[in-house]
Parts: C-alpha cells; sequence; structure tokens
C-alpha cells in the first residue's frame, strides 16, 4: 500500500542528511566486506548472504538501492532483481547488478530482469560509490514521477490525499490493480509485463479524459497499482470505462494460442503450476461520504479490504465501501 511505501526511515540520520540504505547482497564475505567499509562512512550499509535473505531483507528494511552479485548458490542475482520488480514495495528500488561476469550478453540479460546498473569485478570502491550517488539522486528527482508511466509516485499521491482531508471535500478515490500480473510476467518476461503497465496507465488517462475533470488525480502507486482520485459522482463511470478499455485490449498482449485457450501456463507464488486466465482488473472504490478519513493511510486500509471482494470475483470487477460509519 501506498502509506506503506512512503515510510521514511528516521533511523541512521544526523541533523543534516539522511544516510541511505544500501543493501549488499553477495555470498562472498570478501566482496561484502569491502562494499561494507566503502559505504559506512555516507551511507547504512545491510548484509545479505543470498538471495533469500535479500528478499527478506527487502520486506523488513525496505533499501534505498540494491548491490546485488548475480553468480550466487540456489536464487542468483537475476532471479532475486526479477522477483523484486515483480512487488509493488520493492519494484522502484535502483538495483546495480555486481558479477565477475564482464560479456556483453550478462549485461544485456541483467538489464532485461529490470536492474538499472551493472558493475564488473573486479572494481573500483570509488567508482560503485559515484555510481551509487548517481542512482540515488535519479531516484529522488524521478522518485515521485514512475520513469515507466510518467505518473506521480507516492508522495504525491499522499499530499493528494491529505490535500483534500485538510480542505474538508468530499472524494473518492479508485485503487486499481491487475489480477494474475505476476503469472503474466513470468510467462511473458520483464519487458511484455512493462508493456502492460503502459497499456494500463493509457486505459486509466483516456477514462479520465472522458468522464473526469481537471481537478482529477492519477498516480502510480508503483507495479501493477495504480490510484485516481476525484470525486464519488463521477469515480463509477471512470471506473466502468477502465475495466472496458483495459478488457478490451489486453487480449492483444497476449500470444495466439493463450488468446484462444484463453488462459496461460504459469507458476503460482507456491512453485505449483497453474492455469491462469487472461489478466483482468479489479478496482476498489473509497470514499468519505459517509464515513470519516482523516488519513490517507485509512484509504489504504479500506481499499485493502475492498480489493479482497473485487478480486473474488471472476473477470474484471469494481468495488466501492457502502457501510456507513456514524
Amino acid at each position: 500500500m501506498f502509506t506503506d511505501i512512503l515510510k521514511g526511515d528516521s533511523e541512521g540520520q544526523d541533523k543534516t542528511r539522511k544516510r541511505y540504505k544500501i543493501l549488499v547482497v553477495d555470498d562472498d564475505p570478501n566482496i561484502r566486506e569491502l562494499i561494507v567499509e566503502t559505504l559506512c562512512d555516507e551511507f547504512k550499509p545491510i548484509e545479505a548472504r543470498d538471495g533469500k535473505e535479500a528478499l527478506k531483507l527487502c520486506q523488513e528494511e525496505r533499501p534505498d538501492l540494491i548491490i546485488l552479485d548475480v553468480m550466487m548458490p540456489d536464487l542468483d542475482g537475476l532471479q532475486v532483481c526479477t522477483r523484486l520488480r515483480n512487488e509493488t514495495l520493492t519494484s522502484h528500488i535502483p538495483i546495480i547488478l555486481l558479477t565477475a561476469r564482464g560479456m556483453l550478453d550478462d549485461k544485456i540479460k541483467g538489464m532485461e530482469t529490470g536492474a538499472d546498473d551493472y558493475l564488473t569485478k573486479p572494481f573500483d570502491p570509488l567508482e560503485l560509490e559515484a555510481r551509487i550517488n548517481m542512482h540515488l539522486r535519479r531516484s529522488i528527482r524521478d522518485g515521485e514521477a514512475s520513469p515507466l508511466t510518467g505518473l506521480p509516485g507516492n508522495r504525491a499521491i499522499e499530499e493528494t490525499i491529505q490535500g483534500r482531508i485538510r480542505a474538508d471535500l468530499k472524494f473518492a478515490v479508485c485503487y486499481a490493480d491487475l489480477d494474475d500480473f505476476k503469472a503474466y510476467n513470468d510467462r511473458y518476461g520483464f519487458m511484455a509485463g512493462s508493456e502492460v503497465i503502459k497499456l494500463t496507465t493509457q486505459v486509466i488517462l483516456e477514462s479520465v479524459d472522458k468522464y473526469g475533470d481537471e481537478e482529477d488525480f492519477i498516480g502510480h502507486i508503483g507495479g501493477d497499482d495504480f490510484i485516481v482520485v476525484t470525486e464519488m459522482e463521477r469515480a463509477p463511470l471512470i471506473t466502468q470505462e477502465i475495466i472496458r478499455l483495459f478488457d478490451a485490449r489486453i487480449p492483444a498482449h497476449y500470444e495466439p494460442e493463450d488468446r484462444k485457450n484463453g488462459f496461460i501456463i504459469s507458476s503460482d507464488r507456491m512453485g505449483n503450476i497453474t492455469k491462469f486466465p487472461i489478466m483482468t482488473i479489479s478496482v476498489a472504490i473509497v470514499h468519505n461520504t459517509y464515513r470519516l478519513i482523516d488519513h490517507p493511510g485509512k484509504v489504504a486500509q479500506i481499499a485493502a479490504e475492498l480489493k479482497k471482494y473485487a478480486k473474488a470475483m471472476e473477470g474484471s470487477n469494481f468495488v466501492f465501501d457502502r457501510r456507513r460509519v456514524d
């Protein structure tokens, strides 16, 4: 949820600047030690010995940047990178791949998984630090606008909702989320998944352009999650148009055989081979018509509850909060 993503780290800060968390992932303790020693004066390094520990720490620590070794046992760096890019809470984190390989094909493969940069061992510690600073500056500059969609990010989303609350306005938040996007990404790859995200962006823009007004706000939380802030009267019309356009256009992003079958074969989160239908979209509409919403976090909480209902239904659907709370 966007409020989780927006939680800052108050630890490791002095009075003048934030010490950014850098997750260092390498199975070689000597390499980890070298990187940590290089970074410890300016940053807050965190160590992971393998891919599984890296994924766990990403969820717990929310690092600002990841230095990721490619050649690791069990779960290699490319697999870790792909998983991070497929998760909403980690999809935006800059990733620098680090490996002994220097072949062009390996660099291309790394970039295709969603990595932001590539550094070959042996590396110059000063160059590594310079690249970290470059990506952090870019992340700070672009962090509030998704590089893939161009839409405002999480801080702008929270500020927009908070502004409606402060002004004591009635508002509705449409929280859109793709169904079975991970399975599609696993089946077709990261680049194809990016094209679906772009499709979703275009669908939402067209829908708001048709039924919204200039006061409406569109944001990209990250991954396959989007936000539209509008008024309750317009929310159902916008949402129905989003669903109509998405359902009409998404089949073109599947291969002919998969379109004909109406499903793809992919692995679920437990690793089981499963049939997944053509992707759909679920939208939760949260509004303050009948209840007090005094913080953006309340929007995220209600949206999470509503999305469960929408996703439990077959096909693309939207649900809105009908509960009256005095």
